[in-house]
């Protein structure tokens, strides 16, 4: 979340992103290698999946948003796409908990909102499993 933070504020591209964020911060290979493979595949779908984020987010645009929870939204849209190993209720929990922890007190129920909506439609339209 941090690195898709940073490269919204200082308008990077992830290599260069990443770059600079690992050089500040120290973590296992194995937590470098997952953060940089979620920073990379969520880039790499961005257009998409900012227009599902749009489509479950009412009278919300993506510039609206405030950043964090942006980005929180995007990595979680990528982790329910395309991470099948994740849960999906562990990237919806795993979201909203981020929202509290850096967003604003608003930023938990939103993030939660656009999330559940957005599941619902790909449940539907998919056949997702259940959350439970």
């Amino acid at each position: 979340m941090q690195v898709l933070y940073e490269m919204d504020v200082l308008q990077i591209g992830p290599g260069e992103a990443l770059e600079l964020f690992w050089k500040n911060f120290d973590a296992p290979e194995e937590a470098r290698a997952f953060s940089s493979d979620l920073v990379l595949g969520t880039t790499a779908h961005l257009e998409a999946i900012d227009d599902l984020i749009i489509g479950c987010s009412d009278h919300w645009s993506l510039d609206r948003m405030s950043r964090v929870d942006r980005n929180i939204l995007r990595m979680a849209v990528y982790e329910l796409l395309y991470c099948a190993d994740i849960p999906p209720k562990v990237t919806l929990n795993e979201a909203i908990d981020l929202g509290k922890d850096y967003g604003s007190e608003n930023s938990g129920s939103f993030i939660n909102g656009v999330l559940d909506a957005l599941y619902a439609k790909l449940k539907h339209e998919d056949g997702f499993k259940d959350i439970d």
